[in-house]
């Protein structure tokens, strides 16, 4: 989500439940100027100061999106989580007011299709995500993944036995597994770029990417 020139940094988050909350104030804390839209005034109010701009109405009704002057923004966040119809509704009534890139939070497969067939590009399934990105993270050598669209991961995890005590040359992780070790962590110190000459503790943290295929056998490994 970069800076738009509909709004330079201007977002719209419509919805201010758990998903719309964590978007409006990660956007905020990324020098976006957020404007949200809720419906409940308890939830509005909470969040009155801690966002650029609090609208409280409903957004699936069209004159709350004009007062809203939506167009004026370049990117919009659909963030209602409790109505399938009430997040179809603001979703359409953004597309018609010509706002160029929406992402929407589907609650289901049909959901999601509704959305696309309707405009939207961006279609953010958080229950899946979240529940893909547990799954590589339970039990296994990983703290921290995140997956792209196309098949590549960046993850942070924990150094295989083989790695340990050697420096990146000389454990050829990149020769043997086709990944990158990006970076190298130390307990109490801070992130350090690798480099052929890092040398690697039982104690760091890894950060890797590459192909998800191929980070999951590198994590495979004992």
């Amino acid at each position: 989500m970069g800076k738009s020139a509909h709004g330079d940094g201007e977002v719209l988050v419509i919805g201010l439940g758990r998903f719309g909350a964590a978007a409006a104030l990660e956007l905020r804390r990324l020098g976006h100027k957020v404007t949200a839209i809720e419906k409940d005034g308890f939830l509005a109010e909470k969040f009155l100061g801690r966002i650029t701009h609090v609208v409280h109405g409903d957004a699936s009704e069209v004159q709350v999106i004009r007062d809203a002057k939506a167009g004026r923004f370049g990117i919009a966040v659909v963030a209602i989580g409790s109505s399938v119809e009430a997040s179809v509704l603001a979703a359409a009534n953004l597309v018609d007011a010509g706002v160029p890139a929406i992402w929407a939070k589907a609650l289901s497969p049909e959901h999601a299709r509704i959305l696309d067939r309707i405009g939207v590009k961006h279609i953010v399934r958080p229950e899946a995500d979240t529940g893909r990105r547990v799954a590589h993270l339970v039990g296994g050598r990983m703290q921290d993944y995140i997956e792209f669209d196309d098949g590549f991961a960046i993850v942070k995890m924990r150094p295989p036995t083989e790695t340990v005590g050697f420096t990146l040359e000389q454990s050829a992780i990149r020769s043997k597994y086709g990944v990158t070790v990006v970076g190298v962590k130390a307990p109490g110190e801070d992130f350090t770029y690798a480099v052929p000459s890092t040398k690697v503790s039982a104690h760091d943290l890894l950060i890797v990417s590459g192909p998800t295929t191929l980070i999951e056998r590198l994590a495979a490994r004992p």
